[in-house]
């Protein structure tokens, strides 16, 4: 079995929930800002982010990040930040209005795809997903694999 390359990110990529697209169909994405301290930042530039297990949610017409793991800066010290503190996401009013709308259907969240740096500062993307089936998992699984199978016989055509 031949072994495989870690995928090359782009320098300005910090995170990205790999996890997500296997397990929700995103039908939309916005780029949203982070309100952060001085040291999430920094633990951010060092790649010390974990989007797993992230969601965001709309609350009293403000958009929070939740449950997205930003690890301690280690040169920090008594002003250290809390890892799993909810963030808030800066959204023109319009869009959180939107994703408000989005999230109140059945089986509709809102998920962290990728964390990126953008003119030195931080964005988020989110998405509005529906959670997938497991039968949907399997047929995205079939259909990728059917992809390749045509890619490999046009390359040699």
């Amino acid at each position: 079995m031949a072994k495989r390359k870690p995928k090359k990110t782009p320098d300005n990529q910090l995170a990205q929930n790999r996890k997500a697209r296997h397990d929700y169909t995103v039908t939309e994405t916005v780029e949203a800002g982070l309100v952060l301290t001085g040291t999430e930042i920094k633990s951010m530039r060092e790649r010390r982010i974990n989007l797993q297990d992230g969601f965001a949610q709309i609350r009293n017409g403000e958009a929070w990040l939740m449950n997205v793991h930003i690890s301690e800066y280690v040169q920090g010290n008594q002003f250290n930040h809390d890892p799993l503190r909810n963030r808030k996401l800066l959204l023109h009013k319009k869009q959180i209005r939107r994703l408000g709308l989005a999230t109140q259907d059945k089986g509709v969240t809102l998920i962290p795809l990728k964390v990126y740096l953008k003119h030195g500062f931080a964005k988020v993307l989110i998405g509005v997903a529906h959670g997938k089936h497991e039968y949907d998992k399997r047929e995205s699984l079939k259909r990728r694999e059917q992809d390749r199978q045509i890619a490999r016989v046009m390359k040699h055509y």
